[in-house]
Protein backbone atom coordinates (compact mmCIF):
# COMPACT_ATOMS: atom_id res chain seq x y z
CA UNK A 1 0.00 0.00 0.00
CA UNK A 2 1.61 3.38 -0.92
CA UNK A 3 1.27 6.24 0.85
CA UNK A 4 -1.54 7.81 -1.40
CA UNK A 5 -3.18 4.53 -1.21
CA UNK A 6 -3.61 5.12 2.86
CA UNK A 7 -4.59 8.57 2.56
CA UNK A 8 -7.36 7.95 -0.07
CA UNK A 9 -8.60 4.94 2.75
CA UNK A 10 -8.57 7.94 6.10
CA UNK A 11 -10.13 9.87 3.67
CA UNK A 12 -12.94 8.16 3.11
CA UNK A 13 -13.06 6.64 6.93
CA UNK A 14 -13.22 10.36 7.99
CA UNK A 15 -14.69 12.64 5.62
CA UNK A 16 -15.03 15.67 7.74
CA UNK A 17 -10.76 15.50 7.43
CA UNK A 18 -9.66 16.74 4.29
CA UNK A 19 -6.44 15.34 2.40
CA UNK A 20 -3.60 18.30 3.91
CA UNK A 21 -4.64 17.53 6.88
CA UNK A 22 -4.57 13.79 6.41
CA UNK A 23 -1.12 14.49 4.68
CA UNK A 24 0.09 16.48 7.70
CA UNK A 25 -0.64 13.44 10.06
CA UNK A 26 0.67 11.05 8.27
CA UNK A 27 3.66 12.88 7.62
CA UNK A 28 4.45 13.72 11.44
CA UNK A 29 4.04 10.54 12.23
CA UNK A 30 6.69 9.06 10.28
CA UNK A 31 8.64 11.81 11.47
CA UNK A 32 8.40 11.40 14.96
CA UNK A 33 8.93 7.52 14.11
CA UNK A 34 12.30 8.11 12.32
CA UNK A 35 12.98 10.78 14.97
CA UNK A 36 13.35 8.10 18.35
CA UNK A 37 14.78 5.20 15.88
CA UNK A 38 17.55 7.61 15.15
CA UNK A 39 17.46 7.89 19.14
CA UNK A 40 18.12 4.85 19.80
CA UNK A 41 14.51 4.63 21.32
CA UNK A 42 12.11 1.33 20.63
CA UNK A 43 8.57 2.44 18.94
CA UNK A 44 5.89 0.06 20.28
CA UNK A 45 2.29 0.17 18.91
CA UNK A 46 -0.23 -1.85 20.96
CA UNK A 47 -2.31 -4.22 18.97
CA UNK A 48 0.42 -4.26 16.06
CA UNK A 49 4.24 -4.64 16.81
CA UNK A 50 7.68 -3.03 18.10
CA UNK A 51 10.07 -1.34 15.60
CA UNK A 52 13.81 -1.08 17.30
CA UNK A 53 17.11 -0.31 16.33
CA UNK A 54 19.89 -3.39 16.30
CA UNK A 55 23.66 -3.26 15.89
CA UNK A 56 25.26 -5.08 13.75
CA UNK A 57 29.03 -5.80 14.36
CA UNK A 58 31.54 -5.20 11.90
CA UNK A 59 33.30 -8.23 10.01
CA UNK A 60 36.42 -7.84 8.67
CA UNK A 61 36.51 -10.42 6.65
CA UNK A 62 33.28 -11.21 4.11
CA UNK A 63 33.25 -12.51 0.93
CA UNK A 64 31.21 -11.05 -1.87
CA UNK A 65 29.38 -14.12 -3.58
CA UNK A 66 29.96 -12.96 -6.83
CA UNK A 67 33.75 -12.61 -7.11
CA UNK A 68 34.69 -14.01 -4.79
CA UNK A 69 37.11 -11.46 -3.08
CA UNK A 70 36.92 -10.54 0.88
CA UNK A 71 35.58 -7.41 1.61
CA UNK A 72 35.78 -5.34 4.88
CA UNK A 73 31.72 -4.85 6.24
CA UNK A 74 31.70 -2.16 8.93
CA UNK A 75 29.73 -1.89 12.15
CA UNK A 76 25.80 -0.60 10.95
CA UNK A 77 22.70 0.18 12.23
CA UNK A 78 19.41 -1.61 10.92
CA UNK A 79 15.93 -1.51 11.65
CA UNK A 80 14.06 -4.28 12.66
CA UNK A 81 10.61 -4.75 13.44
CA UNK A 82 8.95 -7.64 16.09
CA UNK A 83 5.35 -8.06 15.15
CA UNK A 84 2.71 -8.47 17.96
CA UNK A 85 0.85 -11.74 19.38
CA UNK A 86 -2.01 -10.39 17.74
CA UNK A 87 -0.85 -9.16 14.43
CA UNK A 88 0.36 -12.94 14.17
CA UNK A 89 -2.72 -14.36 15.17
CA UNK A 90 -4.19 -11.71 12.56
CA UNK A 91 -1.84 -12.29 9.46
CA UNK A 92 -1.98 -16.40 10.49
CA UNK A 93 -5.79 -16.88 10.35
CA UNK A 94 -7.30 -18.72 7.45
CA UNK A 95 -11.29 -17.26 8.41
CA UNK A 96 -11.62 -14.69 5.87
Amino acid sequence: MSKQDLIKKLKHKNPSLNQSEIETIINTFSENILKALKDDKNIELRGFGTFFVKKIKEKYSARNPRTGKLIYVPEKNKVRFRPSKKLKEFINNNDT
